[in-house]
């Protein structure tokens, strides 16, 4: 089941959700270190990582699916997010650089048909970047942050996942050692405890970031799925989708 976006956006208001948006971020930034010139789209709730690239990527977007929720961003600027189905994505073939899946993976209900539109998506050289909830990690029993909530992973699920449709792991990165607690002392200490973290409590991360790219010699016809179209919000309108709007899905954008 899907986290309601205000509840996200909530979160990530925090002082903790700040904590925590640092440190993972750290990390992709550490896994993606150059998109200069690079199509970058992130889906489920990716908005908060993914200022760090817009200053050097060549096009940065975001994808709200649809029953989750949208809200504007970047805030006060033209729209660079849209509301679709996680199965439908809006996008032609081998036409993104990099894809940031977080919030996504634990939530989605209909997986399979996501992560074959995300393989359909990526360029042939283009690199896949999921964050999920550590199943071993004390974030994932903590209902108070979207950590808590869904399905999630260790990484040999993940891994498994990830060939099961296509694509091939890489490295495994981890982030979120601090216990999921508003306290101040541990929300000051949050840098010195992940450095102690990725030395000697990996099992205990809160998140996992698996890297992966697409196997194109084991690529096979996928299932149709019916292309639905998808709402963009106000601000910012590609002239391209304006037409789409009349098509839009069922229920609010909101």
């Amino acid at each position: 089941m899907w986290n309601d976006v205000i509840d996200l956006d909530e979160f990530y208001r925090s002082p903790l959700g700040q904590v925590a948006r640092r440190m993972i971020r750290r990390r992709i930034r550490a896994v993606w270190p150059d998109v200069h010139g690079m199509s970058v789209l992130g889906l489920g709730h990716a908005t908060p990582y993914l200022w760090q690239f817009e200053s050097e990527a060549a096009c940065v977007m975001a994808i709200a699916p649809a029953q989750q929720g949208v809200i504007p961003w970047p805030p006060n600027e033209p729209g660079q997010v849209a509301l679709a189905y996680e199965a439908a994505l809006p996008f032609a073939d081998l036409s993104v650089d990099r894809l940031l899946l977080v919030h996504a993976v634990e939530a989605s209900e209909e997986l399979r048909e996501m992560m074959r539109e995300s393989w359909r998506v990526l360029k042939g050289n283009g690199k896949l970047l999921l964050v999920v909830p550590n199943r071993t990690g004390i974030w994932a029993r903590s209902e108070r942050t979207p950590f808590g909530h869904g399905y999630p992973y260790t990484n040999g699920q993940i891994r498994r996942l990830l060939r099961d449709c296509m694509f091939t792991p890489g490295d495994t990165a981890r982030a979120l050692y601090i216990p999921p607690l508003r306290r101040r002392l541990f929300l000051k200490s949050a840098p010195a405890i992940e450095r102690i973290g990725s030395k000697l409590f990996q099992t205990f991360a809160g998140v996992l970031l698996v890297e992966a790219t697409k196997q194109i010699y084991a690529a096979a016809p996928g299932k149709a799925v019916e292309r639905r179209r998808f709402v963009v919000l106000p601000g910012g309108i590609p002239a391209s989708h304006r037409a789409s709007r009349r098509e839009a899905p069922d229920g609010p954008a909101d």
